[in-house]
């Protein structure tokens, strides 16, 4: 069998089983595997509905190569949206926090565009921060990142960074069921749920946010599609001021974002 045989047929296969993009999902495969075997195998992982990034191992994320497990959520595109707002808003030699890092995406693609920033990665699963290390190291910017065990900001002291940034599970508990398996099977669910409404991390979160930043940072959160007008709300009852919404390519509500002004210290 040639190579652009056997490429159609696990393009054939993929699309059976209902994948979107299974022409280039089959050219993927093809470029990762090492035997026509190899490339069956992972064939048949992804028509099981498994994340290509998982059998990949990796995934493309703003100009890096990330490693991905299953205790991590894979980096996508729409979360780039934040990244171009967090550039936008951080001089170099700024001081970074995300809160609930996972993969490290964020606070990596941040660092790779301003070489003098440093930052600080917290999450609760340390499964989580072995990827995110590995990560950094992967991309040669271990040396400005840490990389630490934590609850969001508890124990982070106040009037600390310049930028704090965070994609927190904002999928509302009943809607988890609905997703497709790629995710309901394979991601971590404590990344994902946020509760009955979706809006449990960031009722705790958001004032975090503000109590770490130094008088004149700024943060930002991913939101779901249909939380703008309650995350916003949240941002202006902890005290942000010229809140703001950001959208993905796609026109989706994809960024909440605020100010602690210079006069503000709590």
């Amino acid at each position: 069998m040639t190579r652009d045989d056997l490429k159609s047929e696990i393009a054939a296969w993929l699309r059976a089983a209902g994948i979107d993009e299974a022409a280039l999902e089959a050219r993927h495969i093809l470029a990762a595997a090492s035997s026509e075997a190899e490339a069956r195998d992972m064939a048949q992982r992804r028509a099981a509905r498994e994340p290509l990034s998982l059998i990949l191992g990796n995934q493309p994320f703003w100009t890096l190569d990330l490693r991905v497990t299953p205790d991590v959520l894979t980096p996508r595109a729409d979360t780039e949206t934040l990244v171009e707002w967090a550039l936008s808003h951080l001089a170099d030699g700024g001081r970074v926090v995300d809160l609930g890092t996972g993969s490290g995406a964020i606070l990596l693609a941040i660092l790779s565009e301003r070489p003098n920033a440093s930052g600080v990665g917290i999450d609760s699963s340390a499964a989580a921060l072995q990827v995110a290390e590995e990560n950094a190291r992967r991309n040669n910017l271990a040396d400005r990142c840490d990389f630490r065990a934590g609850n969001w900001a508890d124990g982070l002291p106040g009037n600390a960074f310049d930028l704090a940034v965070s994609n927190p599970p904002y999928i509302a508990s009943a809607v988890l069921e609905t997703l497709d398996p790629e995710v309901t099977d394979h991601e971590p669910y404590l990344a994902l749920d946020g509760g009955a409404d979706g809006l449990d991390c960031y009722r705790l979160l958001v004032p975090q946010l503000f109590r770490i930043l130094r008088p004149g940072g700024h943060a930002a959160v991913e939101i779901g599609y249909d939380q703008a007008e309650a995350v916003n709300a949240l941002f202006a009852a902890a005290g942000f001021a010229d809140v703001a919404l950001s959208r993905d390519l796609a026109g989706n509500p994809r960024v909440i974002s605020g100010q602690k002004t210079e006069t503000q210290s709590r």
